[in-house]
């Protein structure tokens, strides 16, 4: 059989090999059309462009479902295991996670040696939480998989939640009721603990209503003679202070009553204590109004797990923190973020609005305006810790110092306003998140028409009228996107506020029913730093991760629902102005 080309006269073989010749040489010359065109068009930078965009949606859907997974199961109730070692040793604690590690072979059996040389020198390891810190020293040990000899859940281990001293993991070996022991009996023990949190309660309640309220009247009768003795002398003051002193004896009277009260509880608490086993054998005699919660974590059914998860999910937001903010609620530090940045709110946007009108609408366009303009968009990138540092020397020591100096001499040396508090750790958020303000309200009112302007001034309408009531409600949902975006920086914003207000543990709140109800001037919590002190300064960061990523989804939580509220006034506004219905 013939090819084709053996098939063709001479001419037509010459002139086919031209034609591939010629094809041939043209072909580069598309090629590099071709890719002219695409880079005309625009078409590569649209995938670059489209790839950054999805990977930064994965890597943040990624990061909030790592979150997610674990702050939702944070509180959801474990199964205790025995662990029996092969040296003899027997741990009892709740698997926390695992991990592989390679393990130091000379300090090995021979028999574990063998067993981590068959895995190519790695093993595997178990973390578990043993708790039970009052007799161990540490509240988690790792256990290699070839040191254990077995593993069972038995039925009668219990897992504690205490007041202090952190999680107990045992058996209930017996208990003291009114001083009596007896035998356990699971329906007495569930009736008296319950009674004895009521006591618990109970104290909390005189300690801080009634004890505090006596508390605070005798420490403004103190400062009320202080302030006598600076304004009229000691020889003017000796009448005010005389019935001063018979006011603090009355009050001192009922404080009295009130701790006899205390104490009678008190007494009555100790009888009733419960004997709690560990693994090895030793006990302990905690009273129960020191029991917060406990259940039998290996025999619990779907309904009861479900019940204790939202049992810690509801102390979670509403009680406050205890054992050094790795157990218990986060109350304060929530009550703390929110008014903190519903007062940064409160102090940037007349600040932010005022600034963006007078250099939109009555500063002359020239070098100055645009020097201004320049430096508002650099604030934006100094560090924040350095707004700290601000806020600390100039609100809290500068001037906080001279309204102490003017209107609360009787407290000097100890500060009121000199120091750090919610009101400065407010105004020094503002400081940093005005310029967010000033750039977005320019933008707003710069995308009014000019039309609209002019229409308006031509009515007869002042240069003012104009602004307020045809320019500012045109530009509200502007601003408010402005305002959306400050709150979202503020409220997630820590280092300025380990300077001028935020502490570890501030169970008075700024709002309480002592006179004068608001106090601007006191330290309070914030759910930034608590994620912070939890994770980094806890005596165990194994102890508080658990609550690091609870409190991290919690925060998330706050700073959705506050910006969506304000997405939701501002497309209101919008749909106000645009169509004229509200």
């Amino acid at each position: 059989m013939t090819s084709l080309n053996e098939q063709l006269p001479p001419a037509s073989s010459a002139a086919g090999a031209a034609g591939v010749a010629a094809n041939e040489a043209v072909a580069p010359r598309a090629r590099r059309r071709y890719s002219a065109d695409l880079s005309a068009l625009g078409e590569p930078a649209l995938w670059g462009f489209g790839g950054a965009l999805a990977l930064g949606i994965i890597m943040i859907a990624l990061f909030l479902m790592v979150v997610l997974y674990n702050g939702a199961t944070t509180f959801w109730p474990k199964p205790i295991d025995r662990v029996e070692l092969t040296d003899g040793t027997v741990i009892a604690g709740v698997e926390r996670r695992g991990t592989i590690f390679r393990p130091d072979l000379p300090r090995l059996t021979e028999e574990q040696r063998a067993v981590v040389e068959e895995n190519d020198g790695f093993a595997y390891r178990t973390l578990y939480q043993t708790a039970n810190f009052d007799l161990y020293g540490d509240d988690f040990r790792w256990v290699a998989d070839f040191e254990v000899a077995e593993v069972t859940q038995p039925a009668d281990f219990y897992y504690f939640e205490r007041q202090v001293w952190g999680v107990f993991v045992g058996r209930i070996a017996g208990m003291q009721i009114n001083g009596v022991p007896m035998e356990y009996d699971a329906a007495v023990f569930r009736r008296e603990q319950a009674a004895a949190r009521d006591r618990f309660r109970e104290i909390r309640r005189l300690e801080r209503n009634d004890i505090g309220r006596i508390n605070n009247l005798i420490e403004r009768e103190r400062l009320n003679q202080r302030r006598a003795i600076l304004r009229q002398g000691e020889e003017a003051a000796a009448p005010t202070i005389a019935q001063s002193q018979e006011r603090i004896a009355e009050l001192q009277a009922e404080f009295q009553v009130l701790q006899a009260r205390v104490n009678e509880i008190r007494a009555l608490d100790r009888g009733f204590r419960v004997t709690l086993e560990e693994v090895g054998g030793r006990q302990i005699e905690p009273e129960m109004s020191q029991i917060v919660r406990y259940f039998a974590a290996n025999n619990l059914s779907w309904t009861q797990k479900l019940g204790i998860y939202l049992s810690r999910w509801g102390e979670f937001v509403s009680a406050e923190p205890r054992e050094a903010n790795t157990q218990g609620g986060v109350l304060p530090a929530i009550f703390g973020t929110v008014a903190m940045t519903l007062l940064m709110v409160i102090f940037v946007a007349p600040f932010g609005v005022i600034t963006a009108l007078y250099l939109r609408e009555y500063a002359k366009q020239g070098r100055i305006t645009s020097i201004v303009r320049i430096s508002v968009n650099n604030l934006a990138g100094v560090p924040s810790i350095v707004y700290g540092v601000f806020g600390l020397g100039f609100f809290a020591y500068t001037m906080g110092g001279t309204i102490d100096q003017l209107f609360y001499p009787e407290n000097l040396p100890n500060p009121t306003f000199g120091k750090g508090g919610i009101l400065w750790a407010s105004l020094t958020l503002a400081l940093l998140t005005v310029p967010v303000v000033i750039v977005a309200t320019e933008e707003a009112l710069a995308a009014v028409p000019r039309s609209m302007r002019e229409g308006s001034l031509a009515c007869g309408a002042s240069k003012w009228q104009t602004i307020r009531y045809v320019v500012l409600p045109k530009a509200l949902p502007g601003i408010m996107t402005g305002m959306i975006l400050a709150m979202a920086r503020g409220a997630g914003e820590v280092a300025p506020l380990m300077l001028v207000g935020v502490v570890k543990l501030a169970p008075a709140l700024p709002i309480d029913g002592f006179y004068p109800f608001i106090h601007l001037d006191r330290s309070f919590m914030h759910l930034g730093f608590h994620i912070f002190d939890v994770g980094f300064q806890s005596r165990n960061s194994e102890a508080g991760k658990p609550m690091v990523f609870v409190t991290t989804l919690l925060l998330l939580t706050l700073i959705v629902i506050m910006n969506a509220t304000a997405i939701i006034v501002r497309n209101r506004l919008k749909r106000k102005y645009a169509t004229g219905q509200f």
